[in-house]
């Protein structure tokens, strides 16, 4: 027969557990103490090797990549569900005057712009400091009216936005035209060279066709003259061989 003192201990650590368990319990969210009942359930009362599977989790960050749409339109607004309160949500803490861009990939011609936050509002980045995400100057700042030509849920769109930069990061956001203009340029370049060469080559021909032609006149003339100054004296020579011996 078990003692007072062995029977004692066993209810206290049993109460201990239950303690410690409900105190586990009590500091997890609604979602972990769904899961971890879950889990249990399926470890004390599932089949021999059950496991239990973690459903997919779509968090707020998801919903807003999702759903986010750099300017909404009537349809957006639309949608009642709550998926789309929240995103409506978020986008109408945005300000839109100006944009913030990320020029980390100019040089491809790929310029990333979004809406400013409150914070930077507040600090006046994009408007009072450079909207180069990645740039602090204040000095010689300048505001440019940007074409942005987007992709977004698998349509192209465009949106007519203003971004203040530096000189610096003015530059960036015109490297690909100013490329291409440049490229445009020695094309045009190549071709006027050729031309010219081409030109001239075609007058040098033009020049040895001319002084060949020259010549060969110059050598026909030669030739016939020649000849007539050898016929004449044949000639010459036959009249002396006929008056010969016709006087004494």
């Amino acid at each position: 027969m078990a003692s007072f003192a062995s029977i004692r201990s066993s209810v206290y650590d049993r109460e201990e557990r239950k303690q410690q368990y409900q105190a586990h319990i009590r500091g997890l969210n609604a979602y972990d103490r769904h899961n971890k009942f879950l889990k249990d359930y399926v470890a004390f009362y599932g089949t021999e090797g059950a496991k239990y599977d973690k459903p997919p989790v779509r968090t707020d960050q998801d919903i807003l990549r999702q759903g986010y749409r750099f300017i909404r339109t009537e349809e957006d607004d639309m949608d009642t569900s709550w998926e789309q309160r929240l995103v409506k949500r978020y986008y109408d803490k945005l300000f839109k005057e100006y944009c913030i861009a990320d020029m980390s990939r100019y040089k491809s011609g790929k310029i990333g712009l979004r809406w400013r936050t409150e914070k930077e509002v507040i600090s006046g980045k994009g408007q009072f400091i450079c909207g180069n995400k990645h740039c602090n100057e204040k000095d010689g700042l300048a505001s440019y009216e940007v074409n942005f030509s987007y992709l977004e849920a698998g349509e192209s769109k465009q949106a007519l936005v203003k971004l203040i930069t530096c000189p610096a990061c003015s530059e960036k956001l015109h490297y690909k035209k100013q490329k291409e203009k440049a490229e445009a340029e020695k094309r045009e370049k190549d071709v006027f060279h050729k031309r010219k060469r081409n030109a001239v080559d075609h007058a040098d021909h033009s020049d040895e066709d001319a002084t060949d032609k020259v010549e060969r006149k110059k050598g026909k003339a030669l030739s016939s003259s020649v000849h007539e100054n050898k016929y004449k004296d044949d000639g010459d020579d036959n009249l002396d061989s006929f008056f010969e011996g016709m006087f004494p």
